[in-house]
């Protein structure tokens, strides 16, 4: 079989994964610290009738780390994480990581995100106030006050550059390695992480980047497809001239 018909294939199937994230973003455009979904494409060398032929893999995804646009709500229970800082909740087996810093408050007095799971202070333990103690505060390094009172610190959380990062659910993560406790909220520049109360992150996804790439990724599939076509139809009439006479 001919090599380009091989090589069309490849590049439908990465295309189809990136289809995949394409629409895995747009449907997050509204899910507060959501991180896109980006994807890896590498080249595999082969050699077919004695040149070489580049094929694409399918491809792998990733989570990206850019950050997205801080939204005002003025909720006490709203925070967001400027810098490279993740907060931390209870997963089901250990601690996960988000941007989402929308909270609530259980029954009991737990801090919680919406989707029920305990947030975590920097030693990993759950966070809880007295409901009755009056309004909650929350200061740029996480700290959690009531009144005069200090009750607490959000857990914030650096990540390895090299870990790999799990969607969990919505805008959640799980990662390969143990994320770092940041301690230390007074540094400056690109190493700087403080928390905002009253704000919570947007999805850090382009809507107009995405449809672009949609259009994109329309015409190059159907670039594609015309390729395996003409090819299939070189192939018939190869086969017709060199086959034996009737």
């Amino acid at each position: 079989m001919q090599s380009a018909l091989y090589v069309t294939l490849s590049a439908q199937v990465a295309l189809e994964q990136r289809l995949n994230t394409v629409a895995s973003n747009v449907a997050n455009l509204a899910t507060s610290g959501y991180r896109a979904e980006e994807v890896k494409f590498e080249s595999i060398l082969s050699r077919a009738g004695g040149r070489d032929v580049a094929f694409s893999t399918p491809g792998s995804t990733f989570v990206s780390r850019k950050t997205g646009p801080l939204i005002k709500t003025d909720a006490p229970l709203d925070v967001a994480v400027q810098g490279d800082g993740w907060l931390s909740v209870r997963g089901p087996s250990g601690p996960v990581y988000t941007r989402d810093g929308r909270m609530k408050l259980s029954a009991a007095g737990e801090l919680q995100d919406l989707e029920g799971r305990a947030l975590l202070d920097p030693g990993g333990s759950p966070l809880s106030v007295n409901p009755e103690n009056g309004p909650i505060a929350i200061g740029r390094d996480g700290m959690i006050s009531q009144g005069r009172d200090q009750i607490g610190a959000l857990g914030v959380f650096r990540l390895d550059p090299g870990a790999v990062l799990t969607r969990v659910n919505g805008a959640a993560v799980s990662s390969s390695t143990p994320g770092q406790a940041v301690l230390d909220f007074n540094q400056v520049g690109a190493t700087s992480v403080s928390v905002q109360q009253g704000f919570q992150e947007g999805a850090n996804v382009n809507p107009v980047m995405e449809m672009s790439r949609l259009i994109m990724i329309t015409r190059n599939f159907e670039s594609a497809a015309t390729a395996v076509a003409e090819t299939e139809s070189s192939m018939q009439n190869a086969i017709r001239t060199l086959g034996p006479a009737s």
